[in-house]
This record gives structure tokens, C-alpha cells and sequence, in this order.
């Protein structure tokens, strides 16, 4: 009996032995899958992580650049502007002083009254009308009175007055500027 008691307990150990290293193994295949699952996870979170930075740092350049392109852009306006405001003064000064010139004006009267038939009335400033007077004496459909608030030029009316066309340094000098203006932006591009 002693033999039967004895393979008994061996086979009782063997068993418990067996159960214990089984559930050993299951705990230890449990852990590892559970630290796998964790290595997963975290390594999935660390691309994520990756990933976001990455875009950020994308998108952060991308708007630093466009920042840069539009301080350009807005450089460029200003410079443009600038530019364009001192041409336009220097065209204004320029133009008015030409328009002093008796000479040049009496020239530009007899161009611009050329051809037209009926009265015609010159308009121009006090200085400038005795000499435009006299150019005109010879003709008699034409008219020359004083206008003070013309500034520099002249302007011609025909048809009683309905239809004006104005020489005046500001309107001559914002013409010349309009057809500069194109040229000078593409200078400065």
C-alpha cells in the first residue's frame, strides 16, 4: 500500500506540479501578451504623436512662408505706392512748370482749338490770357477769358459753353501718370 500511497502522492505532486507550471505559463503568456498590447499601443501612440508634429511643423512652415510671401507682396505695394506718389508729385511739378511757358501754352492753344468751327471760348489764367489773346486777335470765333481757378492751363469750351475740354496740370498730369503707372509697376516687379 505503501507503493499505491506513494504513486498516489507522486502523481498528486506531479499533477500540482503540472497545474502550477500551466497556470505559470498562462500568467506568463497573459503578461506578455499584455506587454505587447502596451508596446502596441505605445508605439502606435508614439507615430501618432510623430505624425502630429510632423504636421504641425508643416503647417507652421507653410504659414511662415506665406507670412513671408505676403511681407513681400505688401513690400512691394508700399514701395510702388511710394514710388508712384513721388513720380506723380515730380510729373505735377513738371507739367505745371511747362504750362507757364507762354510759348508752350499758345502752342498748345493753337493744337487744341485747330479745326474747330463756331465759338470758342479760352479760358486761362490772368498771366497767361493777355498772352493768348493776342496770339488768337486774328481770329474771330475765338474768345479768351480770365480763370484764375484753373491753376496752370487752359481749358477750351465750344457749343455755348456745353462741351469743355480741360489742358489743366492736373489733368494733363494725371493722364501722363495713368499711362505711366502700368510701365513703372512692371519696373518694380
Amino acid at each position: 500500500m505503501s507503493e499505491d500511497l506513494q504513486s498516489l502522492l507522486e502523481k498528486i505532486n506531479r499533477e500540482g506540479v503540472e497545474k502550477a507550471k500551466a497556470e505559470a505559463d498562462r500568467i506568463v503568456a497573459e503578461a506578455k501578451a499584455k506587454a505587447a498590447e502596451i508596446l502596441k499601443s505605445a508605439n502606435e501612440e508614439a507615430a501618432k504623436v510623430k505624425a502630429d508634429g510632423e504636421k504641425s511643423a508643416r503647417d507652421y512652415a507653410d504659414r511662415a512662408a506665406e507670412t513671408v510671401r505676403q511681407a513681400a507682396r505688401d513690400t512691394v505695394l508700399k514701395v510702388e505706392s511710394a514710388v508712384t506718389a513721388m513720380l506723380d508729385r515730380l510729373l505735377a511739378k513738371d507739367v505745371d512748370r511747362a504750362l507757364a511757358d507762354e510759348k508752350t501754352v499758345s502752342a498748345l492753344v493753337a493744337e487744341a482749338v485747330k479745326g474747330l468751327a463756331g465759338p470758342v471760348e479760352v479760358s486761362a489764367p490772368a498771366k497767361l490770357a493777355a498772352a493768348l489773346k493776342a496770339q488768337l486777335a486774328g481770329s474771330g470765333s475765338f474768345t479768351v477769358a480770365m480763370d484764375d481757378t484753373l491753376g496752370s492751363g487752359f481749358s477750351v469750351k465750344t457749343e455755348g459753353g456745353r462741351v469743355e475740354h480741360a489742358f489743366t496740370g492736373d489733368v494733363i498730369a494725371g493722364e501722363l501718370s495713368k499711362r505711366l503707372r502700368p510701365d513703372l509697376a512692371a519696373l518694380l516687379k
